[in-house]
């Protein structure tokens, strides 16, 4: 069975790659240096669905990418890739939960809930630092107050993870009324996983699990640099997840949790990745051929 562990992966185990393969930097960006938005309701809205408004991309749109026509219902999900439109659709997401949204000087979007406990950023135009030798795309950060200028956790998405699952974080994130506080513990995020197919590693089999194929890994690992928290220690463990199409490949994507991010959040992430229900993709990505399968096109 192929080895999952992070140490493996990203800590220099893999071959011809150091722990700083992983996570280099060019520039760190941070929501904390700009203002929280002030609003007139103090409680937080819960909202009931379960899946994010995404809305679907229309082609006569001169800020969206120009896409075959071709829609292509492919599984499994954590290889379908993002369609080179994850900016837009979350951006699309965000907004239909009631997230407002500036432009900064950085050449950046930020978007903060309408309680102003968390915020999510589109960095990638700001040469952001690097997971797994991907920019990163969008980062996810949560406060206890919203009149804090410190996040308590942050989380990093980088480009051609499916828009699904981040989508529906963002609906958890936002339907939760404390988002950087969680009573559950390591088990419920394998739960999440295994309920839907994926299978435990048998060296760790209580902090890391990988799907069926042995394409895609998330396992509680140490933290690489530049993942900000709010707990200072070093040697912080959080949760790592990627897709590797090919041993030995470069990545199709990665995702990184501080510490502090609450295990039932990182839940609400694996969940809809592992899911087996197929997703509508006009573009695939070339490293999935062979092990992308596609169950109908239009």
């Amino acid at each position: 069975m192929r080895s999952t562990s992070m140490d493996h992966q990203f800590a220099g185990g893999r071959q011809g790659r150091s722990r700083n393969h992983w996570c280099t930097a060019n520039k760190h960006v941070n929501v904390d240096d700009l203002p929280n938005p002030q609003v007139n309701d103090p409680q937080r809205p819960v909202h009931g669905p379960t899946e994010a408004p995404l809305q679907p991309h229309h082609p006569s749109d001169p800020f969206r990418p120009e896409l075959p026509d071709t829609v292509y219902w492919v599984t499994p999900r954590h290889l379908a890739g993002d369609d080179e439109v994850l900016a837009e659709l979350i951006g699309d997401a965000l907004a239909g939960l009631g997230w407002r949204m500036w432009p900064t000087s950085r050449h950046t979007l930020l978007y903060v809930s309408p309680d102003g406990l968390c915020g999510a950023e589109w960095i990638l135009a700001a040469y952001p630092f690097h997971l797994g030798g991907l920019p990163v795309a969008w980062q996810l950060s949560a406060r206890s107050r919203a009149t804090s200028a410190m996040t308590e956790w942050n989380a990093y998405f980088t480009p051609g993870v499916p828009y699904e699952a981040l989508a529906d974080l963002l609906v958890a994130i936002d339907a939760c009324e404390e988002p950087d506080a969680g009573l559950a513990g390591p088990e419920t995020v394998l739960a999440a996983l295994t309920a839907r197919g994926w299978i435990r590693d048998v060296d760790r089999p209580r902090t890391t699990a990988t799907d069926p194929g042995f394409t895609s890994s998330v396992s509680l690992e140490l933290l690489p640099p530049l993942i900000q928290d709010a707990d200072p220690r070093p040697d912080l463990m959080g949760w790592q997840a990627w897709a590797e199409p090919v041993l030995g490949a470069p990545y199709l994507w990665c995702a990184s949790f501080s510490a502090s991010v609450p295990h039932d959040v990182v839940a609400a992430f694996v969940s809809p990745l592992a899911s087996p229900v197929p997703v509508p993709r006009r573009t695939l990505p070339k490293s999935t051929e062979g092990r992308l399968t596609v169950v109908n096109h239009s």
